[in-house]
């Protein structure tokens, strides 16, 4: 907005003394009627209107260049959410991991092929992220949210998944053998071609899971699993996996 405008020419001095009632406020007035006259003559000077123009015009294309340059600092933060990952590749604990990963997520950034090996990832939403042979190899995401997610030949083994949600997830060609899954959600998960060896189902929701050509469940404990399919927990015992319903001290 131009707030440059002309002023109207003030009243000679006599007049402005002539209205003042009490003589202690002539110097007040005196100093007031001299800034009336200097914004007199800068109101009609044509460059600061001209700088006024110049200084809404450095707005406008300030606001030009950071909307131009949204895409460059888009990059710029997946750069450094990479780098958090990639630095802290096969250390234990989070360094940011988390942060980093939920970020890349939400921007839909793929995230194909990450390696985050025995992470510290525990709560960490990765809602229909895109981990398509990833490497989550002794991970603690307990009660993680995959659900939805592409995690098609990734290797969860030996993770540590307590609770976490893998409804609608796609785990099919997996390594899921020796991994805690207790009381995790499977439900409408795919696990054809999943190897389950060893892992810990115990207390987990099976409801409307693919599980006609999972490779393994040899040593598999599923005691108290909910929901399991029609034909399941028999081919289960038959291949090998545990079924014991009564109390288990690893996974209530």
């Amino acid at each position: 907005m131009i707030l440059h405008a002309p002023r109207t020419r003030p009243e000679p001095w006599p007049i402005c003394r002539s209205r003042v009632r009490f003589r202690s406020l002539l110097p007040l007035v005196a100093v007031e009627w001299c800034f009336d006259w200097a914004a007199f003559f800068l109101s009609r000077w044509a460059f600061l209107e001209v700088l006024e123009y110049l200084g809404s015009f450095s707005i406008l294309i300030a606001v030009i260049f950071y909307f131009s340059e949204s895409g460059a600092r888009l990059q710029q933060k997946h750069y450094q959410a990479w780098q958090v990952i990639n630095t802290a590749q096969g250390k234990g604990g989070s360094g940011g991991r988390i942060e980093a990963l939920q970020e890349l997520n939400q921007d839909d950034v793929p995230l194909v092929g990450v390696d985050v090996s025995s992470a510290f990832l525990q709560g960490v939403n990765l809602r229909r992220a895109q981990m398509v042979r990833s490497n989550l190899n002794a991970v603690d995401a307990r009660n993680g949210n995959f659900e939805r997610a592409n995690l098609m030949e990734a290797n969860l083994k030996a993770g540590n998944f307590r609770g976490s949600n893998f409804s609608g997830a796609n785990l099919e060609n997996d390594d899921l053998s020796e991994t805690d899954f207790c009381g995790a959600s499977f439900s409408g998960a795919a696990l054809d071609g999943a190897t389950l060896d060893g892992a810990e189902l115990g207390n987990t929701d099976l409801s409307n899971i693919k599980w006609q050509k999972i490779s393994s469940i040899r040593g598999a404990s599923l005691h108290n699993v909910r929901n399991p399919p029609a034909g399941f927990l028999d081919w289960a015992a038959q291949h090998g996996a545990k079924l014991d319903n009564g109390p288990h001290p690893d996974c209530p």
